[in-house]
């Protein structure tokens, strides 16, 4: 009877999330999921309206690490432009997600433009807000004090909650005593209260090194999935835990890189992994940050929402109480060992040492899963236009051979960077 009862209110959910894009109608009721397309809402134009009819429902919060501050466990990430994106900052806010990542290199500096412009016309709801951003591009200290007084000049803000000093760490040696230093006086300068790094490839060495750290508050990983499979990595992200540092997950829906526009012929476990979550009632994408959610040492999944539609859909999977099954995970499992030679692991070190003069190769898979699978093609372009030029004349003449016998993901690597080259030059 109460099995049958659940499946009453999800569907009268499902009915109440198409006509008001969740609003209350999950006062009550167990929350479902659909597809971002099926959670249409209102148009963006008449949202603002419809926000002041409609009591959203909140996102629960979580502690973030020693700082204890508590954010909401899904926050927005900011990776495109925001100046045309008002009205979804403002849907953001009214489910509770005020937890917002950006950085200046995102949308060619138009996401902290976007952000600025709305603290602008919402000055109240600064001290609301947990902003993130990080020092893209600082190569010194000194670089790392520049990017960070022009962002806070573009979002029109005298300080950031959570300021990531290091932009996509590899290798813990750039965890400076100086970089600490830098980090305590921008603290009692009160331009920053907390800080932190991000990073997407050699997670585990990162995190563990981190982990033995006093000075590191929070940590911006990527973490789906896939990278659940890897032992190093779950000992690190203890020790991160064990040391109550923050972990906000990134790049949780763990996508594999594929020819852009192409109609590849559909693998068993991707069926299986299909006909598994829409019995479920399941997306895709909403399973991986149910599954990421679901890890406790995790204060926030961080997920880019270009649209309401989206930012609905993700939400859904975040209200949701329904435990993914041994079923489902074992079917996430084995669709990311199917699929694991379009998904780079980021373990750059492998690489690195194999083509020692192409310190960039893992850099530029991931260049090419943005452009292929996110379908943003211009800050790939930018990403890859920032190698250096005696660097990018060496891809398509070096032998990738040493690289791929190494690779754990089997990736095929010198055809990647030869499509890489092809798109991105």
């Amino acid at each position: 009877m109460k099995e049958k009862q659940n499946k009453i209110n999800r569907r009268n959910f499902l009915k109440s999330v198409g006509a008001a894009g969740l609003g209350s109608a999950v006062a009550g009721v167990t929350t479902s999921l659909t597809s971002a397309e099926a959670i249409a809402g209102p148009s963006e134009s008449n949202a603002g309206q419809e926000q002041q009819k409609v009591k959203f429902p909140q996102v629960p919060k979580r502690k973030l690490g020693k700082t204890g501050v508590e954010v909401p466990s899904l926050s927005l990430g900011g990776n495109y432009s925001l100046t045309d994106k008002q009205v979804l900052l403002k849907r953001a806010l009214a489910y509770g997600i005020d937890c917002w990542d950006t950085a200046p290199v995102y949308a060619g500096g138009d996401s902290e433009l976007g952000m600025g412009e709305f603290l602008v016309k919402n000055a109240d709801v600064r001290k609301k807000l947990f902003i993130v951003n990080v020092a893209s591009r600082a190569r010194t200290v000194a670089d790392v004090e520049d990017v960070l007084h022009t962002s806070l000049k573009r979002m029109n803000t005298k300080y950031f909650d959570l300021y990531l000093g290091v932009h996509m760490l590899s290798d813990p040696a750039q965890l400076t005593d100086e970089l600490k230093q830098w980090a305590e006086g921008a603290k009692k300068r009160k331009l920053i209260r907390y800080f932190g790094f991000s990073t997407h490839s050699n997670q585990a060495k990162c995190l563990a090194a981190a982990a033995k750290l006093d000075w590191i508050d929070a940590i911006m990983t990527r973490y789906s999935f896939r990278d659940m499979q890897n032992a190093e990595m779950q000992a690190a992200m203890d020790a991160c835990h064990k040391a109550k540092i923050g972990l906000v997950a990134i790049k949780t829906v763990g996508r594999a890189s594929r020819r852009r526009g192409s109609q590849p012929t559909e693998t068993e476990a991707e069926k299986k992994l299909t006909e598994q979550l829409l019995k479920r009632g399941f997306t895709r994408e909403q399973a991986a940050i149910k599954l990421v959610l679901e890890d406790k040492r995790i204060s926030s999944a961080c997920v880019g929402m270009l649209t309401i539609p989206i930012l609905n859909a993700n939400v859904a999977a975040a209200l949701d109480k329904t435990k993914l099954t041994q079923a489902d995970r074992k079917v996430l499992k084995e669709y990311a060992k199917a699929t694991c030679s379009g998904y780079c692991a980021g373990c750059a070190e492998i690489c690195d040492a194999a083509l020692p003069d192409l310190p960039y190769t893992s850099d530029i898979m991931r260049y090419l899963m943005y452009y292929n699978s996110y379908g943003d093609t211009d800050r790939a372009r930018e990403l890859f236009a920032q190698i250096p030029g005696k660097v990018r004349s060496k891809l398509l003449g070096t032998d990738y051979s040493a690289a791929e016998a190494r690779c754990p993901q089997r990736m095929p690597i010198g055809k990647l960077i030869t499509e890489a080259v092809s798109k991105l030059a």
